[in-house]
């Protein structure tokens, strides 16, 4: 057993919830917490995972070799949502250049959170069964890419705008007068095209609307949008510059309410955060294990529309990477990690549960070393290669890529019980 203090380091003392809160909305915390199963694992003690580390040089050549494959001018862009926007030889943000160039480049950046945001709340595992033919080409879509583009599609119908006159945005009102039947329609579901988690995914919409209007110092008042998190950050800049972990931060405080089902501490939703046994419970949060999934994955998306306004964004590798099936299967086909017992993989694991805890917590650790691996061969630093590339270039394709070389449709190694919100 690993007893952890407030700090994240064994022993400390009690923090008061408040502080936990604090600290457990941190990147910070996220590393300490699933280090510490780390050093378990290293030990042979996880209930339910071994790791190899000496698979970890290949699986990093493995990764490089992708790299250089999808990138080889070494060019690569951030892991965004706005990469699943490019897909097949087309980039769908030139869609959106007519409805931009009347705007100023404060409401251009509200626009582009809007959809950012949405876009990112869909975004949780599709299932193997779905897929989205896009109007207008008649390609055809699936996971990641089908629900960016179903996603693109919903919002400039304005199926989240509550203004006929502006259907290009996001809005309170919009967004709670979202219904399942609505989402399923333009997310072309029916009994042969399942979406996994279609209820969850509306309710997330639902709740984000009702969440925009409790909080008008983050979302403005007349008609909160998600977008109004750009005025928000403005007045967070100093010298022209701002801290991801700001963005994160915001984040988490914003949305931290729409999560369902999860853990709460003083009456505060934490969100992807949950317990593992091995991490005693010595005090407020003390067994708890963050992950910030889909927060960090917004942040990442987030980037570039605040570039656009000529912001510069520091602390960028203080966020982590992303515990999802992806990253985490990769280091499974690549034979890092491997199950106790076997059987595990042909049933379904909830988010909570400490066989997927544990999986994740290592994909995070794991991601962190493999970067710093990767930097040390290219002889480049955080600064010019920071995780958000490595992610890209990267593990998230190199995941995606072995994957589909194991197994029927590239499907995950494990079997995820989805509500739509997690993964």
């Amino acid at each position: 057993m690993v007893t952890l203090g407030g700090d994240g380091m064994v022993g400390g003392a009690h923090p008061t919830a408040e502080a936990a809160i604090a600290y457990l909305h941190s990147p910070q915390a996220i590393r300490d917490r699933t280090r510490a199963l780390v050093a378990l694992a290293e030990q042979d003690q996880l209930q339910h995972w071994h790791y190899h580390p000496e698979a970890m040089p290949a699986t990093a050549a493995y990764v490089l070799d992708v790299m250089r494959q999808q990138y080889p001018d070494g060019e690569i862009p951030f892991h965004s949502r706005w990469r699943h926007f490019e897909v097949a030889g087309r980039s769908r943000l030139d869609l959106l250049e007519p409805e931009l160039s009347g705007l100023d480049s404060l409401e251009q950046a509200r626009l582009k959170v809007d959809l950012a945001i949405t876009s990112v709340l869909l975004d949780a595992g599709a299932g193997s069964r779905w897929r989205y033919v896009e109007p207008g080409t008649g390609l055809e879509f699936a996971r990641s890419e089908g629900l960016a583009i179903a996603s693109f599609h919903s919002f400039t119908s304005g199926l989240f705008s509550s203004q006929t006159k502006h259907p290009w945005q996001a809005d309170a009102h919009g967004l709670t007068e979202c219904t399942a039947a609505l989402l399923a329609r333009a997310f072309q579901v029916n009994d042969d095209n399942l979406l996994l988690g279609l209820e969850g995914r509306v309710s997330l919409l639902q709740k984000l609307g009702h969440t925009l209007q409790q909080q008008p110092e983050l979302f403005g008042t007349a008609l909160p949008r998600p977008g109004h998190l750009v005025d928000y950050w403005l007045t967070q800049v100093m010298d022209n510059r701002l801290s991801a972990t700001t963005l994160l931060h915001t984040i988490l405080q914003g949305l931290g309410p729409i999560w369902p089902g999860r853990v709460e501490l003083a009456g505060v939703n934490l969100g992807d955060v949950w317990p593992h046994p091995q991490l005693l419970d010595t005090g407020p949060g003390s067994n708890l294990v963050p992950f910030h999934k889909l927060s960090q994955w917004l942040t990442y998306s987030l980037l570039e529309p605040l570039q656009d306004l000529g912001l510069t964004i520091t602390d960028l590798d203080q966020l982590t990477g992303l515990a999802e099936y992806r990253n985490g299967g990769l280091f499974i086909d690549c034979g890092v990690l491997s199950l106790k017992e076997p059987a595990a993989a042909e049933t379904a694991h909830a988010p909570g549960s400490p066989l997927i805890v544990e999986w994740r917590a290592l994909t995070l650790c794991l991601l962190d070393d493999l970067a710093a691996h990767t930097r040390q061969i290219l002889r480049m630093d955080a600064e010019t290669l920071p995780l958000a590339k490595i992610l890209q270039g990267g593990t998230w394709t190199a995941g995606r890529k072995i994957a589909a070389e194991k197994r029927p449709g590239g499907a995950p190694p494990m079997h995820l019980v989805s509500d739509g919100t997690v993964f």
